[in-house]
């Protein structure tokens, strides 16, 4: 009797720091946020409850609705090229064919562990008009100067940050789950007459569907949380990168330069609904593909 007692009280005590941690960390700060949200601090009157006002005037503030639609681009261009040369990379290492796999390997992961402040600031380096390479070789070679940092190529040139950053991380997840995949498989099908590509089309990009789901998830997340990169950028190109360019800068904005803390809350929390209601579509489209 004494051992079940101990048996069942083990795994509420094992579980206890991580509540306690969750409801610090997560749930506490979200609901101080909710409750932010539903105030406005006015010149008269001080701190007033307004109930959803502060939700309708963001439901309708342009600048708002102009950085999710942004970051929304942002998505649906970045995140399939990043995803897809990762997935070709972790391809690559699981054939075997490729020398010196470790370094190469280890080679594209590297990024990764780049501070994304540093990145930001190396790339910005690079785009630089005046005195980056890719313009000063232009110029030798009397070409066009490239302008990575103008309004038209700004967020390509984000996009090509953040997949420089995330390509090695995404890789290592696909790649780890390609090394669970039983051999057998590939012996069977190879015994069967399949090559390389069709092996890899019909085995392992299958066993790589959860792997991939997981991936696109954390860049749903991350996507829609773009800030250090625009952030940094803003000091080389403040005519390009307002402080309302992704909605996570502006909610930042808001708070630290405007002291609008409760509508920065609100834009925050409606951002994080935002993240909710993308990731759950993401899912629900996948499931539906998957069921026959």
């Amino acid at each position: 009797m004494a051992a079940t007692r101990r048996h069942r009280t083990a795994g509420p005590l094992f579980v206890t720091p991580f509540l306690v941690l969750f409801l610090l960390l997560f749930l506490t700060p979200l609901g101080y946020a909710a409750y932010l949200s539903l105030f406005q601090e006015r010149l008269i009157g001080g701190t007033v409850f307004v109930g959803l006002d502060n939700y309708v005037q963001a439901l309708d503030d342009s600048q708002l609705l102009h950085g999710v639609g942004r970051v929304a681009l942002f998505f649906v261009v970045q995140v399939p090229v990043m995803l897809l040369l990762a997935l070709l990379f972790a391809l690559a290492l699981d054939s075997g064919l490729l020398r010196l796999a470790r370094v190469i390997r280890l080679g594209i992961f590297v990024p990764y562990a780049v501070p994304s402040v540093v990145a930001t600031l190396m790339w910005g380096y690079l785009y630089g008009p005046d005195f980056g390479p890719f313009a000063q070789l232009s110029r030798k070679l009397d070409l066009p100067v490239p302008h990575f940092l103008s309004d038209g190529w700004m967020l390509g040139s984000l996009a090509n940050i953040v997949t420089w950053e995330f390509v090695g991380y995404n890789m290592i997840i696909l790649y780890a789950a390609l090394r669970t995949v039983p051999h057998e498989l590939y012996e069977a099908a190879a015994m069967d007459g399949a090559g390389a590509w069709r092996i890899a089309w019909s085995i392992k990009l299958p066993a790589l569907r959860p792997a991939l789901m997981l991936t696109l998830l954390f860049s749903v997340i991350g996507s829609f949380q773009l800030f250090n990169e625009p952030s940094l950028l803003m000091k080389i190109a403040p005519d390009v990168i307002s402080s309302s360019y992704t909605a996570n800068l502006y909610a930042y904005s808001l708070a630290f330069t405007g002291q609008q803390v409760n509508y920065a809350a609100t834009v925050s929390f409606l951002l994080g609904l935002v993240i909710v209601i993308v990731s759950y579509g993401v899912l629900l489209t996948a499931n539906r593909r998957r069921t026959p």
